[in-house]
């Protein structure tokens, strides 16, 4: 899978203002350094394939170069509740979140939807902002069902009350295997310490710089964005280290 990534990267659609080579370079060394990440992680994969040695913090639940995930509608749902009850919070508080869900077999949307407003509160509890997080669960799973398997739009996420743009693109990138780049604030730092985009640069503005200048494909926006989210937990997590960071030297 690895020569298969490089040879696709290496042919951009575009080369907006000259960023394209610089991307690219981006991404290579990237995957050079730690390899194929295997989001989203799955609380079915726990204690199976979920290794991956470059990994920092939780390792379980990925799937390094196997990109068929997610295989059925109960994986999807698994990976919008993900993508919502992470937001201002760590991967590892929303897998305890999530396995709490499982555990009461409420791990669907429709279980979501009858579940007592109090228990699912509870479950939800690790990943903070519960109050706010059960009731938007709650919308997402009654979209869930109304989708009756077709994938969605990006607009008709971005109209569902908790869902930003950030949320919205992680929906779309990991459960719907939609190409659309996402930008966290892990990206934000590294291109905004790379002078590639301004510090105050609007999501829109930073989602574009990848999208013009990568091939749209699914693959190689899901690794570089995990890859990117990687590499800034060893070297953007606080600022006196920004300037340690090893792309400095090829852009």
């Amino acid at each position: 899978m690895k020569n298969l990534l490089r040879k696709k990267v290496q042919n951009p659609t575009s080369e907006k203002n000259g960023a394209g080579p610089v991307i690219l370079k981006i991404y290579n060394f990237l995957f050079d350094s730690y390899g194929p990440q295997g989001w989203w992680p799955l609380t079915e994969l726990h204690g199976s394939i979920g290794t991956n040695p470059t990994k920092t913090g939780s390792v379980q639940g990925y799937h390094p170069g196997d990109y068929t995930y997610p295989q059925s509608d109960s994986q999807k749902f698994e990976i919008v509740c993900g993508a919502l009850l992470t937001q201002n919070t760590s991967w590892l508080q929303v897998e305890r979140a999530l396995i709490n869900l499982k555990l009461m077999d409420s791990l669907s949307p429709e279980k979501i939807l009858t579940l007592e407003h109090e228990n699912l509160k509870k479950a939800i509890k690790p990943s903070g902002y519960y109050n706010q997080k059960a009731l938007r669960l709650k919308i997402l799973a009654e979209w869930f069902l109304r989708l009756e398997g077709r994938n969605p739009e990006r607009n008709e996420l971005l109209s569902l009350k908790g869902v930003g743009p950030e949320t919205a693109d992680s929906i779309l990138l990991y459960a719907f295997k939609q190409p659309s780049f996402v930008v966290d604030a892990y990206t934000r730092r590294i291109v905004s310490n790379l002078g590639l985009a301004d510090e105050k640069a609007k999501y829109s503005e930073i989602k574009a710089l990848f999208e013009e200048n990568l091939p749209e494909d699914l693959v190689i926006y899901q690794e570089y964005h995990a890859l990117l989210v990687e590499h800034a937990k060893r070297y953007y997590q606080k600022k006196i280290f920004y300037s340690r960071c090893p792309l400095l030297n090829i852009t």
